[in-house]
């Protein structure tokens, strides 16, 4: 199965809908798929310059490492030096903080979403309810 844009669209939105509900900073989402193009993405009024990169990033070092970047932040921390390497190894297009998390179905991975803006707990948390949105109800992963 592959993303569809409507299901990229819905993530987006319920993402958003989350944000405001919490109260949180403006984000920056982005949907890919497997292979790290875009899908669909959105910037609130108010998101600073760089949220879409760092989103980018979030939802690319998912991709490319194949797990949550919760979970990759956790393994940088006992593992500093291979992680500086991966990233410069691939352009910096990485981010060692919570906020990207991977779509699976049927134990595939069909793509990726990457938020910035808030805390990292709480740009998961907003890629988590986009996903049980658009019916990829995933774990979380805390």
């Amino acid at each position: 199965m592959s993303l569809t844009l409507n299901a990229a669209q819905t993530i987006v939105t319920a993402a958003l809908a989350e944000a405001r509900s919490r109260s949180a900073r403006p984000l920056a989402v982005i949907v890919l798929d497997a292979g790290g193009h875009p899908v669909a993405f959105a910037r609130e009024d108010g998101a600073s310059l760089f949220r879409h990169d760092i989103a980018r990033a979030k939802a690319m070092g998912a991709l490319g490492m194949g797990d949550d970047t919760r979970v990759l932040a956790e393994r940088a921390k006992g593992n500093p030096a291979f992680f500086q390497s991966v990233s410069v190894a691939v352009g910096g297009n990485i981010a060692f903080s919570p906020g990207g998390v991977l779509i699976r179905t049927g134990g595939a991975i069909i793509g990726a979403v990457g938020i910035s803006g808030d805390t990292g707990e709480c740009d998961e948390d907003c890629a988590l309810a986009g996903l049980k949105a658009a019916g990829f109800d995933q774990e979380n992963p805390k």
